[in-house]
Order: structure tokens, then C-alpha cells, then sequence
């Protein structure tokens, strides 16, 4: 008997009247809440406008869950398209099975084109929202502990988690809690993102590649203590070999971009900068002279040349001082 476990909530799901309310769907909204909420701290900080991030999440977030839904369909495609299964399945988000490797890569195309929008670069946006989603991803892990879902192997250390579902294939018992592994990763991501950023002034997209890195080094050893079913390649799960590939790729380029671009943007958002200089009245001509700088006119002539005591020839006649004391 075990004495002490993490235990898995009875149902996923409550419901009010005929609206089911999902915990899987409530821990990514929050999550993305937050991830909004911090970006936008950040994004002031940086010298842009209030809003700019929740106006970019607008392309974002859908575009991340599109990406995320389908990086899983294909990498898990006999879930859905086998013998038995039903492929309308894979339309149902809230069951579970979102990648993060095909959210990052198709939400990065829809912050894109929210940053175009904007006059904004990627790169920069990046930066400003980089611990937010990792903050993101540890809120929506709880997601799997509400479905019963990503656990690792057995095991009887205090915190094991304890499984009590057996549909799908799962077998009741008590499994490491890798969805809770990664959610603690992915809050120390975040601290280390925000720590580098402030010592070392990243800028050009490098705080996000600093986050891709870290991640991708947690999300390995989880990953490897997984027992869900995933294709392997040489001995290794599909996932492993993607975070070796992303970390990689990361780190070059930090390494790259740290040479072509060092230190930070002087300016994130071109119109926030306009708007400070120039107020509520718009931009200022930075050339044009203040009125109290602008040229007096010319004094005249007389106000301005001093009386001229020299005599007929020119020069100046000298004053007697006895004729002078007598006219006092």
C-alpha cells in the first residue's frame, strides 16, 4: 500500500448544465493568459506599446493550436486513421495531443504576420514573449494530469502518480509524473530566461533561442522516461531525436546572431517611439528649433551704437575737468 502519491483526478471533465467544462481546456487558456500577461510586461519594459503582444496572440495562438494538432495527427497518425479508429478524432483538441514542436513553428508564422502587421520584427517580439511560454507550457501540462496522460514509468517514490483510468490501454498504477517534471522545467526555463536576459542584454531573438535550448535539454530525459506508445528511431523516441535537433540548431544560433547582432534593439516598435517624442500631438520635427532659440530682429542702429565723442577729425577731444566741476 502505498502511503503517499500524487492521485489523478476522477473526471476530466465538469459539467454545467450541457456545457462541459474540460480541465484540459481551462489549463491552456490560463496558460495562455499568463503568457500574454507577461509578454506584455516585458514588451513595455523593451520601449514598446500596451496591447502590441495580445494584438500579435490574436495570430499566435490559433495558429500554434493548428500546429501543435497536427504536428500530433501526423506523428501519431495510427490513433486516428488505423483499423478502429475514427479519424474525426482528430479534430477533438480537448482529448489531449497538442506538439509543442509544431506549435512553436507554426505559432512563430502566425506571429509573423501579427508583427507585419505592426511595422514589428519577429526576433524582437520573440524575446519579449519567450518566459511567458514557458510559463504557458507548465500550466498546460496540468492538462495531461486532468486527461491521465503522458506518465512515465512505475515506480514508489513519495510523489508517484497515481493512475486509475484503464481505458486506452492504460494500466492502473503508480508511474513517474512526467507531466509534472516538465511543468517544473519549464517554470526554471522561464527564471533562467528572465536572469539572462537582464545580465547579459539579449536581444535579435536570442532570449527566445536561450528558452528553445533549455527546454529542449528538459524535454530529452522526460522524454525518455515516457511509456506512452511513439516511434522510435535507433533506439530512441521521435521526440528525443526532434530536441537534439531543435537544441542544436538554437544554440547555433545564439552563436550566430551574437556576432552579426550583438547587445539588444534600441527600439522594439517603431510608432511607440514616435508617439514618446512627440506626444499626444503626434511626432516632432527633431531639426526644427524651438520658438526661444528662433532669431531676435535686428536691434536699431541707434539703440545699439554707442555715442560718438570724437571730434571733427575723428579723434576723441579731451575734457576739461575745472569747465566741468563748474557747470555741476
Amino acid at each position: 500500500m502505498e502511503l503517499a502519491y500524487i492521485p489523478s483526478p476522477s473526471h476530466g471533465v465538469l459539467h454545467l448544465g450541457p456545457i462541459p467544462l474540460r480541465g484540459y481546456a481551462f489549463c491552456i487558456i490560463i496558460g495562455v493568459f499568463v503568457a500574454v500577461w507577461l509578454g506584455n510586461k516585458r514588451w513595455i519594459a523593451r520601449g514598446g506599446r500596451s496591447g502590441t503582444v495580445a494584438d500579435i496572440a490574436v495570430w499566435a495562438v490559433p495558429f500554434g493550436l493548428v500546429g501543435g494538432r497536427l504536428y500530433h495527427v501526423i506523428t501519431d497518425y495510427e490513433l486516428y486513421f488505423s483499423d478502429g479508429r475514427h479519424w474525426v478524432d482528430a479534430f477533438k483538441v480537448w482529448q489531449g495531443g497538442l506538439g509543442i514542436w509544431g506549435a512553436i513553428a507554426l505559432g512563430a508564422v502566425g506571429a509573423w504576420i501579427g508583427c507585419r502587421r505592426r511595422g514589428i520584427t519577429l526576433p524582437s517580439y520573440a524575446d519579449a514573449v519567450a518566459p511567458g511560454i514557458a510559463l504557458a507550457q507548465a500550466i498546460g501540462r496540468w492538462g495531461n494530469w486532468f486527461n491521465q496522460e503522458l506518465y512515465g514509468r512505475p515506480t514508489d517514490l513519495p510523489w508517484a502518480l497515481h493512475i486509475t483510468s484503464s481505458t486506452d490501454g492504460r494500466v492502473p498504477g503508480y508511474y513517474h509524473p512526467t507531466f509534472l517534471y516538465e511543468s517544473l522545467w519549464c517554470i526554471g526555463v522561464a527564471l533562467l530566461v528572465v536572469w539572462a536576459d537582464r545580465r547579459f542584454k539579449l536581444g535579435h531573438g536570442r532570449a527566445f533561442a536561450l528558452y528553445v535550448a533549455a527546454y529542449c535539454v528538459g524535454r530529452g530525459w522526460i522524454e525518455y522516461m515516457r511509456v506512452d506508445d511513439a516511434h522510435h528511431i535507433l533506439g530512441l523516441r521521435l521526440n528525443d531525436w526532434t530536441a537534439m535537433l531543435v537544441f542544436l540548431l538554437a544554440v547555433a544560433y545564439i552563436v550566430v546572431s551574437s556576432r552579426l547582432r550583438p547587445g539588444r534593439e534600441a527600439s522594439v516598435e517603431p510608432a511607440a517611439a514616435a508617439s514618446r517624442i512627440g506626444g499626444d500631438d503626434g511626432p516632432v520635427d527633431l531639426e526644427k528649433k524651438p520658438e526661444s532659440q528662433e532669431a531676435e530682429p535686428e536691434a536699431s542702429k541707434d539703440d545699439t551704437e554707442p555715442a560718438d565723442d570724437s571730434g571733427p577729425g575723428g579723434e576723441a577731444q579731451p575734457v576739461d575737468e575745472a569747465e566741468s566741476a563748474k557747470k555741476s
